[in-house]
């Protein structure tokens, strides 16, 4: 039976992040995903932005990860030539009662460490952005985007350079204790194909179904996992903005905003919906509204430009009307089984947080892991 020291389930960016964390300590270290490539959910179906840690409540570890994943995220792309870019956001308030919000998201912001934020009048946000017709706004200096898919490439090779592998086309069916670690069962075969010290469940939108199918795990530490499909509209032709641009938040999101890609196109979204498996369809006629938010950013948007785009699915803790849920990294210290991590509501900002993920999950399972050559903490 092969014995290896570290299983990562999940192929998407967490995935990849951890498994290129370990690899580069010197941990033998296969990724396992039941796709043929690497990042096709939620990893390649987002808007690749470099979130600053502005929604996030204080003492979370989206608030925390975020803020350090973002310091982590912008050193590593330009180490390692990762497309990226510094664009800058400015959340818009449409009138005077949306402007309260945005004395709440300042707040919650600086608690959360982001000291950075700008408050706009309508004349300030005009002359950054002169389409953007606003009541007051607020600018994000260090918000940016980033090419996803060359990213997760750059995570994999360097991973693979330091001798992890990638098993495509493994679904994982489920996990068994076995003497000295666990055994990883692929594609329902009843005989575990490898035998891992440490296994971390990067799962995504399966990481619930894994864990229901890990022996031993008890019920209490799999909490219940709600799809949040998000449509994006794409617009074919340039668009007269630098920065990106979002409206005040809505339940469940951030709202139908704008983003810009490397190469200067945009897309409008994503919307919410909740849906009850994962579905990646984009109705047409979802374009009527698409519009209608985007008219709220562009008054001069011609129409015909706007198209219908793609979709991802979040993977959310909770549903509609309930908290924001945090990110959930459960160790052997919260489930009491050594050698396993559980990572349950990955959604946004998880790109942004990724290599601080890492770290976390390394201290889960008290092997020495994390952005080599990177210090404990980056200013």
């Amino acid at each position: 039976m092969l014995m290896i020291d570290v299983v990562v389930i999940g192929g998407g960016v967490v995935g990849l992040s951890i498994a290129r964390s370990f690899a580069v300590f010197g941990y033998e270290t296969i990724i396992v995903d039941g796709e043929a490539a690497h990042g096709t959910w939620t990893s390649s179906r987002n808007s690749e932005v470099i979130h600053a840690g502005i929604y996030y409540p204080r003492g979370s570890l989206k608030a925390s990860l975020c803020t350090r994943g973002r310091a982590l995220l912008y050193r590593y792309c330009t180490d390692h030539d990762v497309p990226h870019r510094r664009t800058g956001k400015i959340i818009f308030a449409a009138d005077a009662a949306q402007a309260i919000r945005l004395d709440e998201i300042k707040m919650a912001a600086d608690a959360a460490g982001v000291d950075d934020l700008r408050r706009l009048s309508a004349r300030e946000a005009a002359d950054i952005e002169p389409e953007l017709v606003c009541h007051e706004a607020l600018l994000s200096p260090s918000t940016g985007i980033i090419d996803s898919h060359a990213y997760m490439n750059t995570l994999l090779g360097e991973a693979a350079a330091h001798g992890a592998i990638f098993a495509g086309r493994s679904t994982v069916t489920g996990l068994s204790r076995r003497s000295g670690g666990w055994g990883v069962h692929i594609n329902g075969e009843r005989e575990p194909a490898a035998v891992a010290r440490s296994v971390v469940n990067a799962g995504g939108l399966a990481a619930h179904d894994i864990a229901l199918s890990t022996e031993g795990l008890a019920a209490e530490h799999v909490p219940d996992i709600r799809y949040a499909r998000g449509v994006y509209f794409t617009y074919s032709g340039r668009v007269p903005f630098r920065h990106l641009i979002y409206p005040v938040p809505v339940p469940g999101g951030l709202g139908t905003h704008l983003t810009l890609d490397m190469a200067g196109m945009a897309r409008f979204g994503p919307d919410v919906e909740w849906i009850d498996a994962v579905d990646y369809t984009v109705d047409p006629a979802r374009g009527t509204q698409f519009l209608a938010a985007a008219r709220l950013i562009w008054a001069g948007i011609d129409a015909n430009r706007l198209q219908p785009g793609y979709a991802g699915v979040r993977p959310k803790i909770g549903g509609p009307g309930s908290a924001v849920a945090d990110f959930r990294i459960d160790g052997p210290e919260r489930h009491g089984l050594p050698g396993l991590v559980n990572l349950f509501g990955i959604e946004s900002p998880g790109l942004t947080a990724s290599l601080a993920i890492a770290e976390v999950v390394a201290a889960r399972l008290g092997l020495e892991a994390g952005p080599a050559g990177y210090p404990a903490s980056v200013p």
